[in-house]
């Protein structure tokens, strides 16, 4: 592969000003989610002055970070069906959904961690879950949305059309309280609850990182599907002058080409990367100011890129879901295609995942 086709799939994001990134308080969303029942080497690699892993596979007994998102988005759509103000700890989530009509359902939906997560919030809340999901999702998956109690309903095309479906059903059905983490016109406010929710991780990640000698760290890549943890991740970092680099597979690198062109931009389906978590063709309206103002490029990584970095993280001891490892696939393409953004510098890889597919994992690392 030459350094030109390298080139071509890192993006350097011409709208980049941090300046008009919209930072909000989120200490409230780290509180609530303290209550709820349930933290190697790669710098030579990359050629960075550091390199942390921020690995989210056991987060509240779940394998992603999307719990902290759809806790906290889910603690909002109650008080908000209810008319109540928002509780201040899980406690008081719990005496909420006690008072929400019967047959009230949490729905949403996913393309993997996000629906687990609604329907494991559901399930500690005693509500039911009506979980949409494309029809290529990994049986695995399934499997696991399906024990937390949820309906499933396979949709016959891409995670963007489960998300249409889901829509559709919430409008018709006045009993289904729809927990999206993506927006569309008319939805947006319980997806911003999303973002918002993700803020604890980036204030660990920070925390993290100090409390190994550093001020912070200069450039984190971040999986990016439809774009809500990579706004929470600019919403977060740019106050602190910490840069963020989107990743997404190749041929659903909905953000970058975006990013390009300057407006959101659709990729059609079908999508059929490894990275299920990531196989999304549309930016989130409400992810989209955020992420043309505050990313600082943008990489495309092959379903390959992402099998070495797997492989790569599983030598370290980091056993890594499909989307997760992207990030180690991005932080890799771009010291390759545009050296200066991680020479020298620290780097956060944010690994989202752990492994969700055992059966595609072991078949991936081989023997151990």
């Amino acid at each position: 592969m030459t350094t030109t086709a390298l080139e071509d799939r890192v993006s350097i994001n011409s709208h980049f000003d941090p300046s008009s990134v919209r930072s909000r308080s989120t200490a409230e969303v780290e509180a609530f989610h303290l209550t709820m029942p349930g933290f190697p080497s790669l710098a030579q690699q990359l050629g960075a002055k550091a390199v942390f892993v921020k690995y989210e596979a056991a987060r509240l007994g779940l394998p992603s970070f999307k719990i902290v998102g759809a806790s906290w988005a889910v603690n909002c759509a109650i008080a908000e069906r209810l008319g109540s103000s928002v509780p201040a700890d899980f406690a008081g989530l719990l005496e909420l959904a006690s008072h929400l009509p019967s047959g009230t359902t949490l729905t949403t939906a996913t393309d993997g961690n996000h629906g687990r997560a609604v329907a494991h919030v559901a399930r500690l809340a005693g509500l039911p879950s009506r979980i949409f999901v494309p029809a290529d999702m990994a049986t695995p998956r399934r499997v696991d949305i399906a024990g937390e109690g949820a309906e499933i309903v396979v949709v016959d095309g891409s995670y963007d059309d489960a998300v249409r479906q889901s829509a559709a059903s919430a409008r018709d059905r006045p009993h289904e309280l729809i927990v999206s983490d993506t927006s569309w016109p008319g939805y947006e406010r319980i997806p911003a609850q999303v973002v918002a929710g993700y803020a604890t991780i980036h204030r660990e990640a920070l925390a993290q990182v100090r409390a190994h000698g550093h001020t912070g760290f200069d450039i984190a890549f971040v999986p990016a599907g439809v774009g809500s943890f990579a706004s929470s991740a600019v919403q977060a970092l740019a106050p602190v002058r910490s840069e963020v680099v989107t990743v997404e597979p190749q041929d659903t690198d909905c953000i970058r080409r975006s990013l390009v062109v300057g407006a959101p931009t659709v990729v059609p389906g079908p999508h059929r990367s490894i990275m299920a978590g990531l196989n999304c063709g549309e930016v989130s309206a409400i992810a989209w100011p955020q992420l043309r103002c505050g990313v600082r490029a943008a990489a495309a990584v092959t379903d390959d890129e992402t099998r070495a970095a797997i492989r790569t993280l599983a030598r370290l001891g980091i056993p890594s879901g499909e989307s997760g490892a992207a990030a180690l696939a991005g932080a890799t393409l771009v010291a390759a295609a545009t050296p200066g953004l991680v020479q020298d510098r620290v780097v956060l890889l944010y690994d989202s995942e752990g492994v969700t597919d055992p059966d595609a994992y072991a078949a991936l690392i081989g023997p151990s």
